[in-house]
């Protein structure tokens, strides 16, 4: 197994923005927190102290030199609650919607991956993009080949990320070349399970694709894997798309819904993570509030394949809030850039009657993403004690953003000038356990 890099001490100056609440509940201004020359002092790779620089350097230890970020934004690193590792060659492809862009696209491009060294060669430029775009943290998805799993974690581990992956479960409705069974994709998994969960900062999540790919057996063995272990993952799709609402309806007449399928199975629970949900009705809102089963708005897929329109303020309804957190989904999704999720979240609002404000957008992409997998006492918050996976956003990283960011007047209006206008450019640095992971301006790193 390769061995992770050790945690890392450093200092950061610059203008410090989290979160003590969720925009959703609250005002959005009461749960931004907000300090325009802050420093952000690490050890070990963990936060010990955050706050105004003029008083927070009293405790910085004397042989430790300050990394200036003055005019940059210093956030927690953005968590990706829904993605695909293996699709990303596949991005951008034209013209099909979601059963017929499986057939024609994804499958195909999955099949590779049962050649190690491919998939090797993949998670490296996945995981790189990741970082480049602010990403210290996503929910990922493989293909059915073991070696893909083992490929991904092993430059995660590399790397120090903390990511979620899992092997994914397909027993009918697909390719033979990609098709498991419900044993061999349970024994493949437990070994997966036993070799990577819970080491080096990587988490297993037993990845049945979606219903119509599992047969009732496989969602069983899922569920199975679930219960041996509550720190397990899970994730999996439901209601992405109308043709395959009503496929699942025909392949499983005794369920009352898409998310009744999986349930009967066991698997809605906390730490479960399902992705889209565009078309799921208000009983099925109140089950995933009751079990802690999360929601990923991943409107830049949504809109390419024109699945619909994810219903964001209804999920976070004060009077039963489902945890909810971003994704990209790739290669549905146009672009691994959660500057530019939170960018077509805000459109989807607008078009459903609502504003996304970009402290609420901000807090989908860190915090409300830690939340929805559970992982709030760890990541998605600059705080002490929290683990020192941060991104530098620059708000004048091009000729436009430059422009634009002179003409703002409040801490939120230069978030949103960020969410309209940004991507992987506005990222100045990438840290990832205290320890630097990209540098923009610095070749190599």
């Amino acid at each position: 197994m390769t061995p992770s890099p050790l945690p890392a001490d450093a200092a950061l100056r610059g203008h410090v923005i989290t979160f003590c609440g969720n925009p959703f509940l609250m005002p959005p201004d009461a749960a931004l927190v907000d300090e325009p020359d802050g420093l952000v002092i690490i050890k070990a790779g963990r936060i010990t102290h955050v706050g105004p620089y003029d008083r927070t350097v009293a405790h910085l230890p004397p042989d430790l030199a300050v990394t200036d970020y003055r005019g940059c934004l210093i956030s927690a690193g953005f968590v990706d609650t829904h993605v695909h590792y293996p699709q990303l060659p596949m991005i951008a492809a034209y013209g099909e919607q979601l059963l017929e862009w499986l057939e024609r696209y994804t499958f195909p491009t999955e099949r590779r991956f049962a050649d190690e060294a491919y998939a090797a060669t993949i998670a490296r430029q996945f995981l790189s993009t990741l970082l480049r775009c602010g990403t210290t943290t996503a929910a990922v998805y493989c293909t059915v080949h073991p070696q893909s799993v083992d490929a991904f974690f092993s430059e995660s581990t590399r790397l120090g990320t903390l990511m979620v992956a899992g092997k994914v479960l397909m027993d009918r409705n697909a390719p033979d070349y990609l098709r498991d069974t419900a044993q061999q994709g349970y024994d493949e998994s437990l070994a997966l399970i036993e070799r990577w969960h819970g080491k080096n900062r990587q988490h297993y999540a037993v990845t049945p694709r979606f219903a119509p790919t599992s047969t009732p057996a496989q969602l069983e063995a899922a569920g199975s894997l679930l219960a041996r272990d509550a720190t397990l993952f899970m994730q999996t799709h439901l209601a992405e798309n109308r043709a395959e609402v009503a496929w699942v309806a025909e392949l499983f007449p005794d369920s009352r819904s898409y998310l009744d399928v999986y349930d009967r199975a066991g698997l809605v629970r906390p730490r479960s993570v399902m992705g889209h949900a565009i078309h799921i009705d208000e009983h099925d809102m109140r089950r995933c509030h009751a079990t802690g089963c999360a929601l990923a708005h991943c409107p830049t897929s949504n809109l390419f394949l024109g699945s619909g329109a994810f219903r964001l303020f209804d999920a976070l309804a004060p009077a039963r809030p489902v945890r909810t957190g971003l994704g990209t989904d790739v290669g549905a999704g146009t672009s691994l850039s959660h500057l530019q999720s939170m960018n077509e979240a805000y459109k989807i609002a607008q078009m459903t009657g609502h504003t996304l404000h970009p402290v609420q957008a901000f807090w989908l992409a860190t915090a409300g993403g830690a939340h929805a997998l559970h992982l709030d006492g760890q990541i998605g918050t600059v705080a002490p004690g929290m683990d020192a996976d941060l991104c530098i956003l620059d708000p004048a990283a091009t000729p436009l953003q430059a422009l634009r960011t002179q003409m703002c007047d409040s801490t939120a209006d230069l978030m949103f000038t960020l969410m309209m206008l940004g991507d992987d450019r506005s990222i100045r640095a990438t840290y990832v356990g205290g320890r630097l992971a990209h540098d923009r301006d610095r070749a190599g790193v």
